[in-house]
């Protein structure tokens, strides 16, 4: 039987996507991929939009298929783009989120301590490049912006990557938060090449502010709504609650071997790439299963932390433009100490404080830049008449107090 070469996928947001490789065909069955269907894309989200159960493997192939609609505009453009270059690009864009622990960027460097989530995927990409002899060299060097045409890595990794552009789309579409809209479809037509960078031809302007508008709309109704960040940080404080008991010689057993391996070894972080077995076994079910595990344990807080993340009874979070008083935490504190009978130092995991922050544009980090018709050059924000203008970028910070309403 001969070798299965092209494949399509049904997707609920673009229809169908053309998988036309074999090695792309063989790194999607690989295990280390199909672990992306057990984690969600916005981790407890869907806690506020109930609809926000998509996975880390919608995204990654969502990604994957813009990725080959922006290859295909900018060679019809004339373009230079070599077959090698263009496998090469899919391939970084569909593992550039691979290192995903579970529930995505809430637990980043929590359970697994100091270690960003794109370490984690280069080591994968790396594993990956050993396996398949060495054919994952050009797909490593655009991910890391080592290879000589940038462009390509700003497709994967810029102000107005690809990968923006499908979490935008698909969140949106999945939250039924019609703010995040976005016309991907244009800025894709838009989009060229100059001096080897990535730019968007004039006309676009508007397209690219409504994208950097609804990025902006999306974080605080979405990604930093207050409920969706009280959840989030009770799961970060359910971990730390654990990890504090591990230290102090209390028994705490997860649901899984690999869960109960990172819990109880810290540093394991330190030496990852000797681990990638066990971190590429690890999902949102090793952690649900274990909070119902918890829900038991003899250790109140971690029982009642547990048990309030099951039931979704989630702590009362109070949003400020002014950094929190220590006075009103004090008070907070004070009452749930008398009203629950727990010691003063248990009260940190009842109520806490922290900021949100979320910038629309900032030009320091990358540019967005416009080729007008003349030939001259101008950053997004220098544009005349421009929406996105120096105030936007400048990062907008919202203060927070979390805590148990007793």
């Amino acid at each position: 039987m001969a070798n299965v070469t092209r494949k399509i996928i049904n997707d609920p947001v673009y229809g169908f996507i053309t998988i036309d490789h074999p090695l792309l065909l063989q790194i999607i069955a690989h295990p280390y991929y199909q672990r992306l269907r057990r984690i969600h894309q916005m981790a407890f989200a869907s806690l506020v939009y109930p609809g926000a159960v998509h996975t880390r493997l919608h995204h990654s192939l969502g990604a994957y298929h813009l990725m080959c609609c922006a290859l295909g505009e900018l060679k019809n453009k004339g373009i230079a783009i070599t077959t090698e270059e263009e496998l090469g690009a899919k391939i970084a864009i569909l593992l550039h989120d691979i290192g995903h622990g579970p529930f995505s960027h809430a637990l980043e460097k929590t359970l697994i301590e100091k270690v960003h989530h794109e370490k984690i995927s280069l080591l994968i990409m790396q594993h990956f490049n050993e396996i398949f002899e060495g054919q994952l060299k050009l797909a490593i060097d655009i991910f890391t912006n080592k290879y000589n045409k940038p462009f390509l890595h700003q497709l994967v990794s810029g102000q107005l990557d690809v990968d923006r552009m499908d979490y935008l789309t698909r969140d949106s579409f999945f939250t039924g938060v019609s703010e995040g809209v976005i016309g991907y479809d244009r800025i894709l037509k838009m989009l060229t090449v100059h001096n080897d960078e990535l730019m968007v031809e004039e006309k676009a302007i508007y397209s690219i502010e409504k994208f950097l508008v609804a990025r902006r709309l999306m974080y605080w109704q979405v990604y930093l709504h207050k409920t969706v960040l009280s959840a989030e940080m009770m799961l970060v404080k359910v971990i730390a609650r654990a990890k504090e008991l591990v230290k102090n010689g209390v028994q705490v057993d997860c649901s899984t071997p690999m869960l109960d391996f990172f819990l109880h070894n810290p540093s394991a972080g330190n030496n990852l790439a000797d681990h990638l077995d066990k971190f590429c076994l690890l999902d949102d079910t090793d952690l649900v299963s274990t909070f119902k595990k918890w829900m038991f344990h003899q250790d109140k807080v971690l029982s009642f932390l547990s048990t309030s993340l099951i039931n979704r009874k989630l702590y009362k979070l109070k949003l400020s433009p002014n950094p929190i008083d220590p006075n009103l935490e004090k008070t907070i504190k004070e009452k749930i100490c008398n009203t629950l009978n727990i010691a003063e130092n248990e009260a940190e995991y009842y109520v806490f404080s922290g900021e949100a922050i979320n910038t629309t544009y900032d030009p320091t980090e990358e540019s967005i830049n416009i080729l007008f018709k003349d030939g001259s050059v101008k950053d997004i924000s220098q544009v005349d008449n421009a929406l996105i203008h120096r105030n936007l970028s400048s990062p907008v910070k919202k203060h927070y107090i979390c805590f148990l309403n007793v």
